[in-house]
């Protein structure tokens, strides 16, 4: 199950995290947000280990996603030793996360 990210364990699970980091910052009243998310869960079994998968509620926890900038959901972000690398706006196909997460790996 992917992990629940808030403002206050984002450092440690994120920022401070030795794996790459794919983050999705959703809402639940966020159509595209409900579409993707079978895929983030289905995502976070697959890379148990090698990778975090996140979601981070931006109603909840709007310092970070004002830290991002974020102002479009569902947003992507794919983050390797604490930076940003890439980043994924709107749903999309799994194939097109896999194919950015496995780029880190």
């Amino acid at each position: 199950m992917a992990l629940e990210i808030t403002d206050a364990n984002f450092e440690e699970l994120v920022l401070n995290s030795d794996k790459p980091v794919m983050l999705d910052f959703w809402a639940v009243w966020c159509g595209p947000c409900r579409m993707i998310a079978p895929i983030v869960e289905e995502m976070a079994g697959e890379y148990e280990g090698k990778a975090v998968i996140g979601k981070v509620d931006v109603d909840s926890n709007q310092d970070v996603a004002m830290k991002y900038g974020i102002r479009n959901i569902p947003t992507v972000l794919f983050i390797k030793n604490g930076e940003v690398v890439d980043k994924q706006v709107g749903a999309a196909p799994k194939q097109a996360f896999t194919t950015k997460l496995d780029a880190l790996l």
